[in-house]
C-alpha cells in the first residue's frame, strides 16, 4: 500500500483507488484489488438539491462559532453575480487553509447560499462560496474565468482575513464540479485566467473535491445545458467542446483530485469520471475516483459518515500538512 494514499480507516488501496458505496468495492486502477465496506447514510446539512444547485433566497446554514462575511465583491466592478461569501472560524488559528464551493445548476442556476462544504468552516478551514456568471449572461470560459477572478481575489485578500494562500482546495457538485476540475487542471493555462483582476496572483488550487463533473464535452452526449455553455452544439463546435473540456488540460502538474460519481447517475455518465481519473493516474497525477453505489447525481450518499470521513482526510492530507 502506498501510504500517501491511505486517506481514512477505511483503508483505501492507493493512489488512484476506485470505491464503491455503499456496498463498497474498492479497486487499484489499473490493477484490480476488491473489499467490502459498509457506509451509513447520516447526510449533512447545505446539501441543497441532488447537484448543489441552491435556490437563490434559501435560508443561510447557521454554524455556531464562524464568522460569516456576506456578497463579497471577487471581481471589481464586475456581473453582479461576481460575488462570494466567506466563513470564517472565530477561534482557530490563522493563517487558515481555504476550500472554495462551486455550486451546480447546469451553469445556468444555483446559488452560493448553502453547500455541504461549510461546516468544514468549523474544522478549521476557510470556506468561501461563490457565484459565478450563468451561460444565459455569458458563454464558456466567462464561467470558469470568474472561478480563477474568485482564487486571485481571496489570495490577493489573504492576509487581511488570515488565508493560508499556499494551500487553497476547490470542490463543486455537477456543473461546480466540471468547474473545480478545471481549476485542478488549468493553472497555467493563461487564456483561462480572465480579466477579473489581481493577475499578480496564482489561481492554482492544491486539492480538488470533483463530484460527478462532466469532464468531456465531446463523449458527454447531448443536453441543452452544455450547448448553451459553449454556444453551440458540441459536435458541431469541437473547438469549443475540447477547450471546455477539463480532459483537454490533463498532466502531472495536476492538482491532487478526488472524484465521486453515484453508479446510477443518470444525468452524468459516470464514464465520464472513470475516463478523467483514468487519465490523471496516467499522467503521473494524484487522483482517487470513488464510485458510490446507489448514488443517482447527488444525494445523502455523497454526504453520509463515511464520505465525510473520506473527503475530510483528503483535504487534511492535501490542505494542512
Amino acid at each position: 500500500m502506498n501510504p500517501t494514499n491511505n486517506y481514512s480507516s477505511l483503508t483505501h488501496a492507493a493512489l488512484n483507488t476506485e470505491t464503491t458505496s455503499p456496498g463498497v468495492s474498492t479497486r487499484q486502477v489499473p490493477a484490480i484489488i476488491r473489499l467490502l465496506l459498509v457506509w451509513t447514510g447520516v447526510a449533512l446539512v447545505g446539501l441543497g438539491s441532488a447537484a448543489g444547485a441552491q435556490k437563490k433566497g434559501a435560508s443561510p446554514v447557521a454554524l455556531e462559532g464562524v464568522q460569516v462575511l456576506r456578497d463579497l465583491e471577487y471581481v471589481q466592478g464586475g456581473h453582479e453575480r461576481n460575488r462570494l461569501d466567506l466563513y470564517l472560524p472565530e477561534k482557530a488559528a490563522r493563517p487558515l487553509p481555504v476550500i472554495l464551493w462551486v455550486h451546480g445548476g447546469g451553469w445556468s442556476k444555483g446559488d452560493k447560499t448553502n453547500g455541504p462544504a461549510f461546516r468544514f468552516a468549523t474544522k478549521g478551514y476557510a470556506v468561501a462560496s461563490m457565484n459565478y456568471r450563468f451561460s444565459q449572461h455569458a458563454t464558456f470560459p466567462a464561467q470558469i474565468h470568474d472561478c480563477k477572478a474568485a482564487i486571485r481575489w481571496l489570495r490577493a485578500n489573504a492576509r487581511k482575513y488570515g488565508l493560508d494562500s499556499d494551500h487553497f482546495g476547490a470542490w463543486g457538485g455537477s456543473a461546480g464540479g466540471h468547474l473545480v476540475a478545471l481549476l485542478g487542471t488549468t493553472a497555467d493555462i493563461k487564456e483561462l485566467e480572465g480579466p477579473g483582476g489581481n493577475e499578480e496572483q496564482s489561481s492554482r488550487v492544491q486539492a480538488v473535491v470533483d463530484w460527478f463533473g462532466p469532464t468531456d464535452f465531446l463523449t458527454v452526449g447531448a443536453k441543452d445545458t452544455r450547448t448553451r455553455l459553449i454556444g453551440g452544439d458540441p459536435q458541431a463546435n469541437k473547438e469549443k467542446a475540447a477547450k471546455a473540456s477539463p480532459m483537454t488540460y490533463v498532466s502531472k502538474d495536476a492538482a491532487p483530485f478526488l472524484i465521486m460519481h453515484g453508479d446510477l447517475d443518470r444525468t452524468v455518465p459516470i464514464s465520464q469520471s472513470e475516463t478523467f481519473a483514468e487519465a490523471l493516474k496516467k499522467a503521473g497525477a494524484d487522483a482517487t475516483f470513488v464510485i458510490v453505489k446507489g448514488g443517482k447525481h447527488g444525494g445523502a450518499l455523497f454526504t453520509n459518515a463515511q464520505s465525510t470521513k473520506l473527503i475530510e482526510d483528503f483535504l487534511a492530507k492535501n490542505l494542512t500538512q
